[in-house]
């Protein structure tokens, strides 16, 4: 069974602290351990010269054992939880998954 990555990039709205912005990345990783099926969660700040990032300044990659663990994160009661802490912070969100 092929597990999936869901990727993500995040545009901070302006006036977002770097603390703000920290902890949105710390509730997201604590949803690791809490959530059946998601076993990783990377995060970190755009860093290239290449500037192609189109004012998303910020990305993280979930690994999912199975595309139903993702399925069964979506609706998680945890994973709601951190959206209200997460999306309000947000000017734009790009998400995007596929099997490895």
């Amino acid at each position: 069974m092929p597990q999936v990555k869901h990727f993500g990039v995040f545009q901070f709205k302006d006036g977002i602290t770097a603390e703000q912005v920290e902890q949105c990345f710390a509730e997201m990783q604590a949803m690791v351990g809490q959530i059946p099926g998601l076993l990783e969660m990377i995060n970190g700040p755009y860093d290239s010269d290449e500037g192609l990032n189109d004012g998303f300044t910020h990305g993280f990659i979930m690994t999912f054992e199975s595309p139903e663990a993702r399925d069964d994160y979506l609706p998680h009661p945890v994973h709601e939880r951190v959206k209200e802490v997460v999306v309000p912070c947000l000017e734009r969100v790009v998400v995007f998954d596929f099997n490895v």
